[in-house]
């Protein structure tokens, strides 16, 4: 592909529109970039990559093979996790001079589980303009195909690596009636399929959506008690970037909600909480995690 420019790019028929749109000077602008497939990249980020005076990026060489696909040079910033702080001074002096810059991440949209987020805090804190350009993000993605009805998520992003933090940290979860969206690496996630069977009811629905817009995409979605199995019945199943999405719990009953408080509060008077909850659950038929998490909060 021949190099494009802003004036080749506003000569194609397809993507001129975006030459009659406006585009400030002393502006970061947030572009979304492919997570997966090339050609999901859309017209404007094209158009503001070909225009803008440099690329803050979190890897270089990624980021220089994804310009290449597309004919675009531009000089390119390392900006990750480890020098975001000291990168944004750099980022701001340039836009204070009255420069136009892109901010990517090495795929989806940046500062969501991906740097960023410093970045444009800084800049916003400077007085400067920042400007997002939407596209594509992993876990809207897996949403939109996993069938999970719910007018509500909640965006978890990775677990902790270490098995107590995930543990104490998904026991946290255990009342959210969100679907909720994990990131897991390849290499954890039997560990992460293993941890929500441990922490969630055996029927909630779990969706596990793999490489997402890649060649070997694949998307599955059972009930949780059958998660690992299926993990472990293909090697190829423990391969690629995964996003999980949890079925979220069952909306409380709040009239139930007050009597379970009631009794919850007489046998805390005369129990330990786990003691409590567990007779609270014999009694009312209702789930003992449940029952266990609010003991807890009503006892603290």
């Amino acid at each position: 592909m021949s190099d494009l420019d802003s004036s080749s790019i506003a000569s194609l028929p397809v993507l001129g529109e975006t030459a009659h749109q406006t585009y400030p000077s002393a502006t970061l602008y947030v572009v979304a970039t492919p997570i997966g497939n090339v050609t999901d990249i859309s017209l404007r980020a094209l158009h503001v990559l070909s225009l803008v005076n440099a690329v803050a990026c979190e890897d270089t060489r990624n980021t220089a093979t994804l310009m290449n696909r597309f004919g675009l040079h531009k000089p390119l910033i390392a900006a990750h996790q480890h020098n975001e702080r000291e990168v944004a001074e750099t980022l701001i002096a340039r836009l204070q001079a009255g420069e136009r810059l892109a901010l990517v991440s090495d795929a989806g949209t940046p500062a969501v589980s991906d740097p960023g987020a410093r970045i444009v805090d800084a800049v916003r804190a400077a007085g400067l303009r920042v400007l997002p350009l939407p596209g594509a993000s992993a876990a809207v993605t897996a949403l939109s195909a996993s069938g999970l009805v719910n007018d509500q998520f909640y965006f978890v992003g990775f677990l902790p690596a270490k098995a107590r933090q995930r543990e104490n940290f998904l026991a946290t979860l255990r009342s959210v009636t969100a679907t909720m969206v994990f990131y897991e690496a390849p290499h954890r996630i039997l560990d992460c399929a293993a941890a929500l069977a441990a922490a969630f009811e055996p029927a909630r629905q779990v969706v596990f959506a793999r490489e997402l817009t890649k060649m070997f995409e694949e998307i599955y979605r059972c009930p949780l008690s059958e998660a690992e199995a299926w993990i472990k019945a293909d090697a190829h199943r423990e391969k690629g970037e995964f996003v999980v999405l949890l079925e979220g719990a069952a909306p409380a009953d709040d009239e139930n909600d007050a009597e379970a408080d009631r009794l919850l509060q007489i046998l805390l008077s005369e129990l330990p909480v786990k003691q409590a909850a567990g007779l609270a659950a014999q009694i009312t038929g209702r789930k003992k995690n449940a029952l266990y998490d609010r003991a807890l909060a009503l006892k603290g």
